[in-house]
């Protein structure tokens, strides 16, 4: 009888173990961002520039430069992502306001796969720029320039305030690429 019992004591434990569903890691996931509608409007707010920006974004002062007017952050919310915006006079300096956009896009080589340029001109607004586009998982993915050579000159630069992961967060760099775009495409200096 003590057998009868060892021997379904030790049935229903190997039951027990074979029946418990094995447990299978799953992929990690990522947010499915659902992107508004692109509509822009016009940003002047006494700035010696203005352009369009979306109406899903709005700007604020920077705060961490108080000694420059016209240094502002252009804010997305949903996509907890900022566009830094530094204005400089240009006072016969554009050779070394140049040469520190480009060393600033450039610091990013350590962790870049590769950084593309584009060259942006109209003539008739006197705007002039490059964007730099960085790919791989860095801090700053785009980062521009515009000038007129002779007076102004705004540089600006994309942050996440997130881990630098170029699989999750490239449909947001996608998308804030062409406001980027647009807004050194609508570019007026106001002097």
């Amino acid at each position: 009888m003590k057998n009868l019992y060892n021997i379904l004591w030790v049935l229903f434990v190997a039951c027990f173990i074979c029946c418990t569903p094995q447990s299978t890691p799953k992929p990690r996931e990522y947010f499915r961002i659902t992107f508004p509608e692109k509509k822009y409007s016009i940003y002047n707010d006494n700035m010696p520039y203005s352009f369009e920006i979306p109406q899903y974004c709005h700007i604020e002062k920077e705060q961490n430069h108080e000694n420059e007017l016209y240094w502002n952050n252009i804010v997305f919310d949903d996509m907890n992502a900022k566009i830094h915006l530094s204005y400089k006079k240009v006072d016969h300096n554009i050779d070394t306001l140049i040469e520190d956009a480009h060393t600033l896009a450039y610091k990013h080589t350590i962790k870049a796969d590769a950084i593309e340029k584009v060259a942006y001109e109209n003539d008739s607004l006197k705007v002039y720029g490059l964007l730099y586009n960085i790919k791989g998982n860095v801090a700053s993915p785009i980062q521009f320039f515009v000038t007129d050579s002779t007076k102004n000159f705004l540089r600006g630069s994309l942050y996440f305030n997130y881990a630098p992961n170029i699989d999750s967060l490239a449909p947001a760099i996608d998308f804030v690429a062409e406001d980027i775009t647009h807004l050194i495409e609508t570019i007026q200096w106001n002097n």
